[in-house]
């Protein structure tokens, strides 16, 4: 089931109202524009802008969705690969003309080197939760090439659980409070839940220097969210 590429398509072949439904463990159900999936560097947020013009050297762009990012960096003279587990997602990239397309689970993805991993619009969710940080990391340092680097985005959703006053309640018994559970939904088609991770900048860091790598942070904005750059 592909909900999330079958409403990307739908939208690149004249649906500009097709919307995704999202379902998650921890807040009502919303509904997300598809348009926001195809946005112009005009429409782009101060960290994605950022992120793309960090970027140097041959660059894989992970999750990289409708291309939008991939399409930005190779009008500007970077060679950049879009990977994807959704197949319609991969469809609607090759139909805009980017040709390096790769179809396949990240964690999956072999036998090539990059300068520059992208990873945006909160693109350590596909960490999926804490514990599997380690995991993510050693698939990141077999990825970079020497002296590579990863950019990507996260926010903290700390202020969720904050009282008027300030202080905070969380189960410290519990799951970390920024692993969630979504489902995606386009009309009648539904698909899997899956984990999605969104991460304090320390806790980030810290799993970064057990991997033996860098992590510094380039720019946060109002709503918690924030770029890193990660190097060895």
């Amino acid at each position: 089931m592909d909900p999330y590429g079958k409403a990307l398509m739908a939208y690149l072949e004249g649906d500009k109202k097709a919307k995704i439904r999202v379902d998650s463990d921890i807040a009502e159900t919303e509904y997300w524009p598809v348009s926001e999936f195809f946005h112009s560097w005009n429409d782009m947020s101060q960290i994605e802008r950022t992120a793309l013009q960090h970027c140097k050297g041959r660059t894989l762009d992970v999750g990289a969705g409708s291309g939008s990012h991939v399409l930005w960096l190779q009008q500007n003279g970077i060679v950049a690969d879009a990977l994807d587990v959704s197949e319609g997602a991969v469809a609607v990239m090759q139909k805009r003309g980017i040709s390096n397309v790769i179809h396949t689970d990240f964690y999956q993805h072999q036998g090539s080197q990059y300068d520059t991993i992208l990873m945006l619009m909160n693109g350590a969710g596909i960490i999926g939760t804490v514990d599997n940080l380690p995991h993510f990391f050693a698939q990141i340092k077999q990825l970079l090439a020497p002296s590579g680097q990863l950019l990507m985005d996260s926010s903290d959703l700390i202020y969720l659980f904050q009282d008027d006053d300030g202080s905070v309640m969380l189960n410290l018994n519990g799951a970390y409070y920024g692993e969630l559970e979504y489902t995606m939904s386009y009309k009648r088609e539904k698909g899997k839940p899956f984990k999605w991770l969104f991460i304090d900048f320390d806790t980030l860091q810290e799993a970064a220097s057990r991997a033996g790598l860098k992590c510094e942070k380039l720019i946060e904005d109002d709503h918690y969210q924030y770029l890193v750059r990660i190097s060895s």
